[in-house]
């Protein structure tokens, strides 16, 4: 009896014993496939062939930037829509699209009645001016030689002044459709039938993009015949929201990048910022202004606007292309030996020029592969894959 209880206890024991042994076995194993599933081996040669770089973690100075989509529109104080202020038809035409013209140019000729008559008011007022000034002085003359009376000499002053007023008047109007002194004088001296004849001029040095006119037309004060832009200087326009409003303003420095110019950056700064939330967006509109002397910012480019919302600090910061990003979460690869390569989870915080802030996943002084990080993530697939298999 005693046997038989010794062997049942001596049975469990061993029971227990293998049960335990078998227990602890299985988390081994299991950290075992978790710890392959996040290191990828590779040959040197591999290496070699995908151009594998790495990139020593360090803490360097940024300064962050608020980040909004943004559009290049023109400078309107850069902008002028040209045509003819008084009615007739088109003569001729100089210029067409694409053209760059300078303040002063002549980009068409207009003819008219309207014209002559302006023309005719101003050169009869010019005439009249010249003769009663010329008598005025002769009679002024006289009386101080005790020649003259000082009855003609008042009433020569008197038509002076009279036709000095209508002259201003007249002048006044020819520059108020366009024309200067030298147009009207210079037609009266060449050809008889130029008197009608309105040259229409741009007001603004710049390339003509629009021209709506041609030979023959009839054209009159609504028309806008040419639109001559300069863009010197560009404006962009973003939208930013409510909330992050109170971080800039007015004169603050900006940064302006375009997809188009993928390594440049543009300089400019903020010139206006909007009174008014959009009721739909909740954004207020901010407009910045840059010099584009290279004409390389086109009106309607699409592009992002960054400003500075906070001093420069230091922090860990890596390349964007070195991060990998799978559904909510963010990895790097952090390599461990020369062909072993550790994935890791990383937290991020601001993306500036490229690089982006690293809060929590990385130490000094380790290295992170900057580029060949896709083809690491594909190996690890494959060996996610064959684990399973097994």
């Amino acid at each position: 009896m005693k046997a038989s209880i010794k062997l049942l206890i001596t049975a469990n024991v061993l029971v227990f014993v293998l049960l335990g042994c078998g227990g602890k076995e299985e988390p081994k194993q299991e950290e075992s496939k978790k710890e392959h599933s996040e290191v990828v081996k590779l040959s040197a040669e591999s290496i070699m062939q995908i151009k594998l770089e790495t990139e020593t973690v360090s803490f360097q100075p940024f300064t962050g930037y608020l980040s909004i989509p943004a559009k290049v529109i023109t400078n309107q104080d850069n902008e002028a829509q040209i045509g003819s202020l008084v009615q007739g038809r088109v003569h001729q035409v100089f210029v067409k699209i694409g053209d760059y013209v300078k303040a002063g140019q002549v980009l068409m000729t207009v003819e008219g009645l309207d014209v002559g008559e302006i023309k005719a008011g101003f050169l009869i007022a010019k005439a009249a001016l010249d003769f009663t000034k010329a008598n005025y002085e002769r009679q002024k003359k006289l009386f101080d030689e005790k020649i003259g009376s000082q009855k003609s000499l008042l009433e020569s002053q008197a038509e002076y002044e009279k036709a000095l007023a209508e002259y201003k008047a007249e002048d006044k109007k020819i520059h108020s459709v366009g024309l200067s002194d030298e147009d009207v004088t210079d037609a009266k001296i060449g050809e008889e039938h130029t008197s009608g004849t309105l040259p229409i001029k741009s007001s603004i040095n710049g390339v003509v993009v629009e021209r709506n006119v041609v030979i023959g037309q009839l054209v009159d004060a609504t028309t806008n015949a040419f639109k001559v832009i300069n863009t010197n200087t560009v404006w962009v326009d973003g939208q930013i929201y409510e909330k992050d409003i109170t971080k800039i303003n007015q004169k603050t420095n900006a940064l302006f990048t375009s997809a188009t110019y993928q390594n440049e950056k543009f300089s400019g700064r903020i010139i206006y910022i909007g009174q008014t939330v959009d009721e739909q967006s909740r954004t207020i509109t901010i407009r910045g202004e840059f010099s584009n002397t290279n004409n390389k910012l086109k009106p309607q480019m699409f592009g992002e606007l960054k400003i500075p919302v906070g001093a420069s600090v230091k922090a860990i910061m890596i390349p964007d292309e070195a991060v990998v990003k799978e559904a909510a979460l963010e990895y790097v690869f952090v390599q461990r030996s020369d062909t072993t390569f550790e994935q890791r989870k990383v937290i991020t915080g601001i993306s500036v020029d490229n690089r982006i802030e690293i809060k929590e996943g990385l130490k000094k002084g380790e290295k992170v592969v900057s580029k060949g990080v896709f083809y690491l993530k594909s190996e690890l697939k494959k060996e996610e894959l064959v684990g399973d298999e097994h």
